[in-house]
């Protein structure tokens, strides 16, 4: 049995990972300068720095167009029938998985973690298989190294139910203990009973406000068993072995037709068990798995995984964005600062029926004259304008956007872009195949998830659609 800290344990061990993915998503979708520097020892946040040093900080934002793109292929081959499906049509549509799929990959892209739910059970929606995605910051596993995931012996996830769906669940229609059930969680809506001594510790046990945070945790555990051998028959099965009785009376009724008894060995087993949990630690409820596969209901997959290390496409590219828009505030900044059209205009040779503000009026104006009586004392009136065209800036901001391209294989082609000059369509062709090849690991990687997911559909109820009993 696995106690509640023993699944905050493993959840802690996530908090690197949940800290990479939030800058990833921070990145994706347009909030770059959230980063941490320090400037004279000092820490500040890369934005409120920039503005202090008197830059106004600019985004290109050039990773949402790169996830764009990648799931807008991973659409087409939906369509075009490229990607795997499941063969239960019905779950497929009840649960819309190409959508759910879509929103999957965009998560693999940012943070390199794709976890989806696959569960037997009743909703609003009707009775069957439902598939959910999982929100990596809520989900809970072991450090695994296999990529297929065999090695994974806890996990399970946070979720957040009302006091009404926590009674439904786990009150089992018995009046008393649905009211034990609503004490324990009485002002938990917006407080935490787990006391772990961190902020991280804080998020495991607090739900959203208005909700109650439940903790769903799958452990794989060692059983004692009963193996028998049945002579009469040659036939070999396992029992728990607390389940002996049941044996005790085959051998009965093996002996009362002259037969010999059942030849017994002690033997052990491996089985995934369920444990629900409340914030305070108290228990909920706890089986043995309820589903045809006889494992956890979790589908999991992190890339690439060497040597146990999860990396996004985004944390490839999120430097080059980042410089990216340096060089775009500092163009801005170069712009923004440079003379342009500034008129020197000696006050010795101001007419003194015309006021500074009229002269000014007049230069802007197109086909402006501005009438004056030069007296021999200095140079007349004369326009500065300086280049405003950083070279410089715009050849590595040029280098930058290839950069960005080469990193991310996501190339012109790729996107849609039309080609440019006279390039022949086979040309274009081979680009945009090349383009797929260069991400080619990460869709098949992403496929092979979508693969485990249907079999774990497929093989969620015992054949005859009973659930284990």
């Amino acid at each position: 049995m696995i106690t509640l800290r023993e699944i905050h344990d493993a959840w802690q061990e996530g908090r690197e990972f949940r800290a990479k993915r939030h800058r990833h998503l921070d990145y994706s979708y347009g909030r770059q300068w959230n980063d941490i520097v320090v400037c004279n020892g000092k820490q500040y946040i890369e934005r409120d720095l920039a503005i202090a040093t008197g830059k106004h900080p600019l985004t290109n934002n050039m990773i949402r167009p790169l996830l764009k793109t990648i799931v807008g292929r991973m659409r087409h081959r939906l369509e075009t029938g490229e990607a795997p499906r499941t063969s239960d049509m019905t779950t497929h549509r009840r649960n819309m998985l190409d959508e759910l799929d879509c929103r999957m990959l965009e998560e693999f892209l940012i943070s390199g973690c794709a976890v989806q739910r696959i569960v037997s059970e009743r909703r609003s929606g009707g009775t069957g298989i439902w598939v959910d995605n999982v929100d990596p910051d809520r989900f809970v596993c072991n450090r695994y190294t296999d990529p297929r995931g065999n090695d994974i012996e806890l996990t399970g996830m946070l979720h957040d139910m009302s006091i009404r769906e926590v009674c439904g669940r786990f009150g089992e229609g018995d009046e008393g203990r649905m009211r034990a059930i609503a004490r324990l969680y009485e002002g938990q809506e917006t407080g935490n009973r787990l006391s772990l001594g961190n902020s991280e510790s804080e998020r495991f046990g607090r739900a959203s406000r208005g909700r109650c945070r439940v903790i769903e945790g799958w452990a794989l555990e060692t059983v004692s068993m009963i193996k028998c051998h049945d002579r009469s028959t040659g036939r070999v099965f396992s029992v728990r072995a607390g389940e002996s009785d049941a044996l005790d009376r085959i051998d009965a009724e093996l002996s009362k037709e002259g037969k010999e008894k059942l030849t017994r060995r002690a033997d052990t087993a491996l089985e995934w068990h369920c444990y629900w949990y409340a914030p305070g630690g108290e228990l909920l409820s706890d089986y043995r798995s309820p589903y045809g596969h006889g494992s956890h209901p979790f589908c999991v997959k992190h890339y690439p995984l060497t040597d146990g290390e999860i990396h996004s496409l985004v944390e490839d590219v999120v430097e080059t964005q980042r410089y990216i828009n340096r060089l775009i505030t500092l163009i801005d900044q170069v712009m923004g600062t440079s003379a342009k059209g500034v008129l020197l205009f000696p006050e010795s040779q101001k007419p003194l029926d015309v006021t500074w503000e009229e002269i000014g009026e007049r230069w802007a104006r197109p086909n402006g004259v501005i009438p004056y009586r030069p007296n021999g004392l200095g140079e007349g009136p004369k326009q500065i304008i300086t280049s405003t065209q950083p070279m410089n800036a715009y050849n590595l901001l040029e280098i930058e956007m290839r950069l960005m391209e080469q990193i991310s294989g996501v190339s012109g082609a790729l996107s849609g872009q039309a080609p440019t000059g006279m390039q022949s369509a086979a040309l274009y062709d081979a680009q945009t195949q090349n383009g797929m090849i260069a991400i080619m690991d990460m869709l098949a990687c992403f496929d092979s998830f979508r693969e485990q997911r249907n079999r774990k559909i497929e093989e969620c109820v015992w054949p005859g659609g009973k659930e284990r009993g």
